[in-house]
């Protein structure tokens, strides 16, 4: 008698456990990563911070003054990145994909990026050296993720997996390796990285890299968007994500808000259709 009440108090436990820390595969979690551009540089404005309860932020550093704890879940409204930065189109890719996704799916973005990084920064292996010749001003963008901005992705990436399913990276990268023609081949280092410390499969988890300021507004860093077309050369599941038309500021290396809001629109319509969904109205 006593083993059974002891055997039924061990299940009913086990089952608690698993319950609690069970997967919903109805939460969609995309990972996020880059410089500048993807970590957010326009000012946010009122139309951006209408929260949406079916689009979170699982937070990558403390933000007390947001009232935000790293590694914990929050209605994702902008900062999205680190507690000062602004707009990045991790914003309008979660609005996107909730305003046309079935109401029962909710979408998390993680977003670890550092502006002004080269890709050399998000390499598990080597990242040492490039932190060790960064400039002093990066040096405290880096700090805020305990000096390894790739450790802290993972970190939270596998917190993320206990509450989610990671469907897919976003990338905005490439202004500070520019010309770099080995630039394909070190984001598929990255990219192989995450998915085997995530326990992920490569076709079930797509790349999404965005193109930077375009050479028809002015682009300083456009000519690297020729090797960036090439990435899906290198990873069978990138699709580059096109800036035509998104504006930028006068530096001609960062997107206006607008510009933001419709690069943001594109990442989304690309990953609602890798996903088997379509969007009513595609964006020009």
């Amino acid at each position: 008698m006593e083993f059974k009440k002891s055997f039924l108090l061990f299940s009913l436990l086990l089952l608690l456990s698993v319950t609690a820390f069970s997967q919903d595969k109805n939460l969609y979690i995309f990972l996020c990563f880059g410089q500048s551009n993807m970590e957010g540089h326009a000012k946010f404005e009122p139309q951006d911070t209408t929260a949406d309860n079916r689009f979170k932020v699982l937070e990558a550093v403390d933000c007390p003054e947001l009232g935000r704890k790293k590694g914990e879940m929050y209605p994702a409204v902008p900062p999205l990145a680190r507690c000062n930065t602004g707009l990045t189109p991790a914003d309008y890719f979660g609005r996107t994909l909730t305003a046309n996704l079935p109401e029962k799916i909710k979408v998390a973005v993680i977003n670890v990026s550092v502006g002004g990084c080269k890709i050399e920064l998000f390499d598990k292996n080597n990242y040492q050296s490039y932190v060790s010749t960064a400039p002093a001003w990066m040096l405290d963008f880096i700090k805020a993720y305990d000096g390894n901005p790739y450790e802290r992705l993972v970190e939270m990436a596998k917190l993320a997996q206990k509450k989610g399913v990671i469907k897919g990276i976003l990338l905005h990268q490439g202004e500070s390796n520019t010309g770099d023609k080995e630039w394909p081949r070190k984001v598929k280092g990255v990219y192989d990285n995450l998915v085997k410390d995530l326990g992920l499969k490569a076709k079930s988890v797509p790349l999404l890299a965005g193109e930077l300021v375009s050479k028809e507004e002015g682009g300083a860093c456009a000519s690297m968007n020729e090797i960036i077309a090439t990435l899906p050369q290198t990873i069978p599941t990138a699709h580059v994500i096109s800036s035509e038309g998104c504006t930028a500021v006068p530096d001609h290396l960062h997107f206006t808000a607008e510009g933001y809001r419709k690069l943001g629109t594109r990442y989304g319509e690309k990953m609602l259709a890798l996903l088997g969904y379509k969007k009513d109205k595609p964006s020009k």
